[in-house]
């Protein structure tokens, strides 16, 4: 039998090209988890408070994918990335805006439009990459471009590590409260330039791939042929979505999954703080630790899947997140913070899994489905808002019980698969072929 080609011919040149988009969105996804420690410290806030800015970066994850579904039905992917990447151009560079005003609302916003747009692009860039080859491989072709997402994520923690955090003035919330306003103006200032320096870098960054995506023509076969199909009647799409019991489960499984992503890095400096003492500087090291182990997790994850059920390895992974948060939860401590840097190898598998698997078989329902999934990141401005208000009541150890119960819920989605699936058997057969 021949064996399937991995990309379309004329897919290679698209699809490194969207690769570099999702490096991208983990840049600016774990640039912004420290922010939630920054800002706190800034403006003299709780955890809780500070945690809104998960909650105006995941939420508008939330209210733009499904626009982006309209926009890559009624057109193509490829101008759903174009703009993507176009809103979150905007959004990194009113970061400069921002600094000079001065204001934590301002800085929401610029978060709120900066993650708009990467939630269009992440809305066309995940199915485009399942539909630039067969779909027998689909899964497994998602996982090996999102394992370019966490080398995003190391270089964004990286800045995070380099240009923000060391510049955060040691003074602590009652020293700033007993500054004179014009000396506490000061501080603050040269904090927030730090905050807006590598977003604004970031612009251009997300500029030259959009140009470079511009001057290339991809359009795959499935939309090709999805051009010829009937206008689209987004009642019934959405009525057969709702049936379907393993794209539902799918979706629920994703929105805990990027909760208890979120929660884990945004609340690890933290946690090490509370463990270890130090300073955030030195914490941040730790969830630099952290993104190294799960980048090397998710290659290691797309060679597993060569041998081993998709399904099974995300269950299997899920319980394994489960067990390390409540350890670290337990015993806070050395020992605690890595297994705190360890549950990145549990999460590195799973986004792309979920959302390959969820997607199994739906044909011309991909692009809603697609954006239902994107949708479900939701979670990752739910949960730190629960996790930050147990932080606040219960401290920094206890609060990993959040991300801890959120695996339970990724490791039942695993286990329907592998009894009911849709996905998981074809996914499995496909990694083998």
């Amino acid at each position: 039998m021949t064996k399937p080609p991995f990309v379309h011919p004329g897919m290679r040149l698209p699809f490194a090209l969207l690769v570099t988009c999702f490096a991208a969105w983990g840049i600016a996804a774990n640039m912004t988890d420290p922010l939630v420690q920054v800002f706190s410290r800034i403006f003299s806030m709780t955890t809780l408070q500070a945690s809104f800015v998960q909650f105006a970066y995941y939420g508008a994850y939330f209210l733009l994918a499904l626009p982006a579904a309209f926009l890559n039905r009624r057109y193509s992917y490829r101008t759903g990335i174009l703009t993507g990447l176009g809103c979150a151009i905007l959004g990194a560079f009113m970061f400069y805006p921002a600094a000079q005003a001065m204001t934590f609302g301002f800085f929401l916003l610029a978060l709120f439009l900066l993650a708009g747009g990467l939630s269009i692009l992440e809305t066309s860039a995940n199915p485009f990459v399942m539909a630039m080859g067969p779909e027998a491989n689909g899964t497994r072709r998602l996982n090996l471009a999102q394992a370019f997402n966490p080398v995003g994520t190391n270089i964004g923690v990286f800045l995070a590590a380099t240009l923000i955090l060391p510049q955060l003035n040691v003074a602590s919330a009652a020293d700033r409260a007993a500054m004179a306003p014009e000396a506490l103006n000061a501080v603050r200032q040269a904090e927030l330039q730090a905050v807006m320096t590598p977003y604004v870098s970031f612009a251009f960054v997300l500029l030259a791939i959009w140009v470079a995506i511009a001057l290339i023509p991809m359009t795959t076969r499935q939309e090709r042929t999805q051009e010829a199909e009937a206008p689209l009647q987004f009642g019934a799409t959405l009525r057969r979505l709702m049936s379907n019991r393993h794209y539902v489960f799918g979706v629920g499984a994703q929105f805990f999954n990027v909760a208890a992503q979120t929660c884990v890095w945004t609340f690890t400096i933290p946690y090490v703080l509370v463990a270890l003492g130090g300073t955030e500087a030195q914490a941040g090291w730790y969830l630099q630790a952290s993104l190294i182990v799960f980048l090397i997790a998710r290659f290691a994850m797309v060679g597993l899947m060569v041998l081993i059920r998709p399904a099974l390895l995300l269950g299997t992974m899920a319980l394994l997140g489960t067990a390390l948060c409540f350890y670290a939860a337990a015993v806070p401590g050395l020992g605690g913070v890595w297994a705190v840097v360890a549950v990145s190898a549990c999460l590195s598998l799973m986004f792309p899994t979920i959302y390959g698997i969820a997607l199994h078989g739906l044909g011309q329902d991909t692009k809603f489905g697609a954006a239902g999934l994107v949708m479900a990141i939701l979670g990752g401005a739910v949960m730190p808002l629960v996790h930050g208000a147990l932080m606040d009541a219960q401290g920094a150890a206890l609060a990993y019980v959040v991300p801890g119960l959120c695996f339970l819920a990724v490791a039942a989605f695993g286990l329907f698969d592998l009894r009911h699936g849709a996905g998981g058997t074809r996914s499995q057969a496909s990694a083998r072929a």
